[in-house]
Parts: structure tokens; sequence; C-alpha cells
């Protein structure tokens, strides 16, 4: 895994809870992303990723209380007015969505697509069509001008996947949030997406947060992964995880290099987010749970390279000293 040091925090997510009405969704989340870094988000699926990556942009569901504090680029987005809210999705955040199909207009061009943030700035019509088509050739689009002209049921899935890239990348944000953004391609546009999205972060040096299921993906491109569990981060690391959940994602993942000699599934299904346990989330799927880990959610403290939320991280052999 790479490493970087951040040169400011371009996001500072911190929710010590989100509720809708009664019912629980996030706690004890906190999540900090550095101007060139890219950091992973990695759980299973419901486990409360794509919530809070939304945050940071203001996107959360009707009717939800917060306690904590959401800020990107200095903005603190849960009690910014509609005007500044507006700004900072404008100018200084952006988001990939995991469908593009979902999420751009079926019924307008490209063309229209692109340029219409770039005008509600008060870009000139002309100049907007030009950033669009620029933008269009650095996410290698074949024929870009063509491209403008055309609606989203004309693109492959890979395709659109760039015109959303590109879209993202045109307010030229300090933070950029990609949810799954590879998820429905095959393997081969993902690695090119995923090298596209790199480079066009490094030039840039904006902040990504990398929002996947994939553990192997995300410590392949990442310099941080936090973990989550049922609502709640479980880990963050930058080397080697320590926390008995993240281990178990990885042995129930297969490996392209074929050092790992059985896949194991993690018995159990996951917690729903509706479903707050008085102690560990994960407690009834972990083969190191004891009594104790029923007693108090655990606090996060230092493990080897690891900052973890358990009473047994990993092996105690295993420990740094």
């Amino acid at each position: 895994m790479k490493t970087a040091t951040a040169q400011r925090d371009a996001l500072g997510i911190s929710l010590l809870g989100l509720a809708v009405g009664d019912l629980p969704l996030l706690a004890g989340v906190t999540v900090r992303v550095g101007r060139g870094e890219t950091v992973g988000l990695v759980g299973e699926s419901g486990s409360g990723k794509s919530l809070t990556a939304r945050a940071a942009l203001g996107m959360l569901p009707r009717g939800a209380h917060t306690t904590g504090a959401v800020t990107v680029s200095g903005v603190d987005v849960l009690t910014a007015g509609p005007k500044a809210l507006r700004d900072l999705r404008r100018t200084r955040v952006s988001m990939i969505f995991q469908d593009p199909r979902a999420s751009i207009n079926p019924v307008r061009r490209i063309g229209d697509y692109l340029t219409e943030g770039l005008r509600a700035r008060g870009m000139p019509g002309r100049a907007a069509a030009a950033r669009a088509l620029g933008l269009l050739e650095q996410v290698g689009l074949h024929d870009p001008a063509g491209a403008l002209r055309r609606f989203p049921h004309e693109f492959s899935g890979g395709m659109l996947q760039r015109v959303m890239i590109a879209g993202a990348l045109s307010t030229e944000p300090d933070l950029l949030l990609a949810d799954e953004p590879t998820t429905a391609l095959d393997v081969t546009t993902q690695a090119e997406v995923i090298a596209l999205l790199r480079s066009l972060q490094r030039a840039r040096g904006t902040g990504l947060l990398f929002v996947t299921h994939d553990l192997d993906l995300a410590a392949a491109i990442c310099d941080r992964i936090y973990v989550m569990y049922a609502g709640r981060i479980v880990e963050e690391f930058a080397d080697a995880p320590a926390h008995p959940y993240t281990r178990a994602l990885l042995d129930a993942s297969p490996s392209v290099r074929g050092d790992r000699a059985e896949i194991k599934a993690i018995r159990g299904r996951p917690r729903s987010l509706a479903e707050a346990p008085s102690g560990c989330s994960f407690r009834d799927r972990c083969p190191l749970a004891g009594d104790d880990c029923a007693a108090a959610v655990p606090a996060y403290r230092p493990h080897g390279t690891s900052l973890v939320a358990c009473l047994r991280p990993g092996d105690p052999r295993e420990v740094a000293s």
C-alpha cells in the first residue's frame, strides 16, 4: 500500500450519531481525507459506506437527526445554508455515483449534462462547451466532439462512467467521492477507470474517498483504509489490518496471486443498521468473541499500525512491541 502525507484535510466527517426517527443509521463515524490522498472506505453492503460519503454533500435522508460535524474545505455541511451548500457542491466537492445510468438524465444530451454546472457558475456557453470537450478528451473518450451531441443510452457502461468522471472533475473539486465507481464494469474496464481516476487525481491534487466492498482493490490503490461494519468505523489502517472483521474480509476474498489456499466465508449475516447492539456489532460472527464483547462498544486503540475498535485485535503474537 502506498503512503502519502496530506497537506491539509479536505474532508472531515465526525458523526457521533445519525438517525431517521427512531431508526439509528450511523454511530461513531470519523473519516478524514487529505488533499492529494486516496482513502478507502470498505465494508459489506448495507454497512453505511454510501450514507457516510453522501453526508459530505449534505445528501442525508429526509428527517435525519445528526450529532457531530461534517466539514469539507472549511464548510460545515450540516449547518450550511442552501446557498453555501450549493456553492460547495459546485466548486469544492463532487461525487461519482455507482450507477451512471441512474444518475445522468436519460433525455438530455451529454453536452448539456457537462455544461450545466459550468454555466451555473457564470461561465459563458461557448467557454463551457470548450471546457466540456477538454474534459472528455482527458478521460479518454473516443470522438469527444460527437459525444457531446449524444444521449446516455448511446454509450456503454464504461464510457458513461468516464462521462460521469468528467462531470465530477469539471468543477476542479478539493474532494472527489467515488461510490463504488467500478462495480458494474468488467475487469478490464475497471482497471482503466481506476487508472484514470488515479492519474487525474495526482495531476490535480484532489483528495479521493474511494468507497468499495473490495478490500484487495482498496489496499492496492489507497494510502489509508477505513473499515465499516453496521454503521460504525471499526478500524483504520495503512498497512496490516488487525480487526477480526477486516481479516475475515480478506480471508473471504479470492486472490489473483494465489496466496490464499482457502476462501472462508464469514459466518452469519451482517447486522442491520437498525440493530443497535449493546456491545461489539461483530461479536455474533467473530471467532475471537468473549462474554466481555457484549458489555460495551469497544473503544478505539492502537494495535500495531492500526487504530482498531476491538478487545482482541489480530493475533496477540503479532502485536508490535
